[in-house]
């Protein structure tokens, strides 16, 4: 993912209500109407964040008649992941060095 993408992705990810988007994408498809069902802000609001979903790649919007459904793109959720992977090999490697380290004083507390 090059940072181009990687800064757009996480600009979209930034907003607690485009999260809240995705978290219902997650469960399936669904229009916009389904969207904003649950948040107390204008249908143009938001079209507005599912216009920068959109732009990071995060989601897809296709045509079925007059309907515009909305589908999470998995694909760009995977190269999130797949940039955090290094990320999370290094702050569980710490945790692991830590715990180590606490059991080790725990064994000299105890006199081992």
């Amino acid at each position: 993912m090059n940072a181009d993408a990687l800064s757009q992705t996480f600009s979209a990810l930034a907003d607690p209500t485009r999260r809240a988007i995705l978290a219902r994408l997650a469960e399936g498809e669904a229009t916009v109407n389904e969207i904003a069902a649950p948040f107390a802000i204008s249908l143009p609001a938001v079209s507005r964040h599912l216009k920068v979903l959109e732009a990071a790649g995060l989601i897809t919007r296709g045509r079925d008649a007059q309907w515009r459904p909305c589908r999470l793109e998995p694909a760009a959720l995977k190269r999130l992941d797949d940039w955090l992977e290094r990320y999370r090999r290094f702050w569980s490697g710490g945790f692991d060095k830590m715990q180590a380290y606490l059991d080790d004083l725990k064994r000299k507390e105890k006199g081992e």
